[in-house]
């Protein structure tokens, strides 16, 4: 079996994602050092006992490890990880648009796998020599495997909204950096993805800028999709401020646990309970307690978000926006409830008859934790690694 370095540290989050996959790999017979970026005099000779030529690998998330930090860089500039040959698994939990600088330092035995099938699709046709491990959508965290989580009818929180916020208006900086007429320009695309949250920010990107701009090079496109990326967080914000405030100013009290809550605009703030930010531990704690958990997809319309398995695996209803992916899978009324985010009128009655009705809604929660505990969770995307790895 393999050695296996994981990462945590910087981000939160995915930092929480290594150790449930640091979990899975020790059962699976790996053995598995993570280093804590926090600490690299503490860790780093640590590392270099653990690693293993030709019989280690190294799995990230977001080019943690390879993000330029020092302490994996000799004075010549070669990375640890060429230096003794092993092969780099990075799964990136955002597109790769964010990334391009960091994708032209790349170790020479890198692998990158996608959390969203386009992420892939636009890899290979603007980045083809990267080596791709293929698609691995993101996971669940269950505090409750054996099945003993509260029932709906005992958890104290009827609503509950893990996840920042940001105000879309931080982003206006950088729609009105080069005037009025490129703002209208980046509304335009910003207006067509909201009316049809079915499409991608790239796809729309792309047709704007072609209408506009007919003699753009497959490489102008390529070079520009990083100056456009606000659009993608303006877009995903203005979808999650629309949902919440829906809620709580039809009288909903809706807890939120993430940063920024209080720049939400609406007309009944006393129905945002702001929990404060949390950890990834503490955000499954108030799942726990939380008959409905709501989910707001971000901007990419082929993989899934850990918070609709992390709802499910933790015994609440997930109630979530979808896209072709988890129509595959998710069925609204059944394991979970879906709703329209062009159609958020509809919404508060949709759950006003599922908090009167909660033997219906037990139900759908025992049958979406059924469903993620089966087949979403990091024990599932380790053994994909796993399988990988032993092909490789």
């Amino acid at each position: 079996m393999k050695k296996i370095v994981l990462f945590e540290g910087d981000i939160e989050t995915q930092g929480y994602f290594s150790l449930q996959l640091a979990k899975a790999f020790e059962t699976l017979g790996h053995e598995v050092f993570v280093y804590d970026l926090e600490k690299p005099w503490e860790h780093s000779a640590k590392l270099l006992r653990f690693l293993e030529r030709g019989n280690t690998v190294a799995v990230a998330f977001n080019f943690h490890g390879i993000s330029g930090e020092v302490q994996f860089i000799d004075e010549d500039g070669v990375l640890l990880w060429d230096a003794f040959e092993i092969p780099f698994y990075n799964i990136v939990v955002d597109h790769p648009m964010y990334y391009y600088e960091l994708l032209s330092k790349r170790p020479k035995r890198y692998v990158q796998f996608s959390i969203d099938m386009e992420h892939s699709r636009f890899l290979s046709h603007y980045f083809p020599e990267v080596c791709q491990g293929g698609f691995l959508p993101l996971a669940g965290t269950s505090l409750y495997e054996t099945g003993d989580y509260l029932p709906l009818k005992e958890r104290p929180f009827d609503l509950v909204m893990t996840g920042n916020y940001a105000s879309p208006s931080r982003f206006d900086k950088f729609k009105n950096r080069n005037g009025e007429e490129y703002a209208l320009f980046y509304q335009g695309m910003i207006d067509e993805l909201m009316a049809d949250p079915e499409k991608n920010v790239i796809d729309v990107c792309t047709k704007h800028i072609r209408r506009e701009i007919p003699e753009a090079t497959h490489e102008d496109l390529k070079m520009t999709m990083p100056n456009i990326s606000f659009i993608d967080l303006i877009v995903r914000h203005v979808l999650r401020r629309d949902v919440v405030k829906t809620l709580v100013d039809h009288g909903y009290q809706v807890h939120v646990c993430g940063g920024r809550w209080e720049e939400l605009e609406c007309d009944h703030k006393e129905n945002l309970i702001m929990e404060g930010e949390m950890n990834s531990h503490s955000c499954l704690q108030a799942i726990a307690k939380s008959k409905i958990s709501i989910n707001v997809m971000p901007w990419f319309k082929e993989g899934a978000h850990d918070r609709i398995y992390n709802s499910m695996c933790n015994g609440a209803i997930c109630l979530t926006d979808t896209n072709a992916y988890l129509r595959a899978f998710l069925q609204d009324g059944v394991n979970c409830m879906v709703y329209d985010p062009r159609v958020l009128k509809k919404m508060p009655d949709y759950v006003g008859r599922m908090l009167e009705n909660l033997e219906k809604g037990q139900q759908i929660a025992d049958a979406g934790f059924r469903l993620a505990m089966q087949s979403e969770t990091w024990a599932n995307r380790a053994k994909v690694l796993h399988d990988y790895m032993q092909r490789a």
